[in-house]
């Protein structure tokens, strides 16, 4: 399953993520953000319909340079990438259609 329920404890690099082959989406949060609680049911459920998106959860806040390289200031922010090239974005999604839309760029 592509979705992946924990936050990495050691984040990539931006140069590793701009490394990444293939489609991968970064999302970018906090595990006591409300926000990004409130988002885990429909990610997952997006994801779920991708198998081929690769999930990375990356924790944010002050201090992270990888949140700050992509100009992350609300969470929770999902960035798709294809091979290190940012496609879309989506911050704090309400519902499954935006972020299907993201997925389809």
């Amino acid at each position: 399953m592509p979705y992946n329920p924990h936050y990495l404890t050691h984040p990539p690099t931006r140069v590793e993520v701009d490394a990444l082959p293939g489609p991968v989406l970064l999302e970018f949060g906090a595990p006591w953000c409300a926000h990004c609680q409130a988002a885990q049911a429909l990610i997952e459920t997006v994801l779920q319909e991708h198998p081929e998106v690769e999930h990375l959860k990356i924790e944010d806040g002050r201090g992270q340079p990888l949140g700050r390289s992509f100009g992350v200031k609300l969470w929770p922010t999902l960035i798709y990438l294809r091979a290190g090239t940012e496609l879309a974005r989506v911050v704090r999604p309400h519902d499954a259609q935006a972020l299907r839309a993201t997925l389809q760029s």
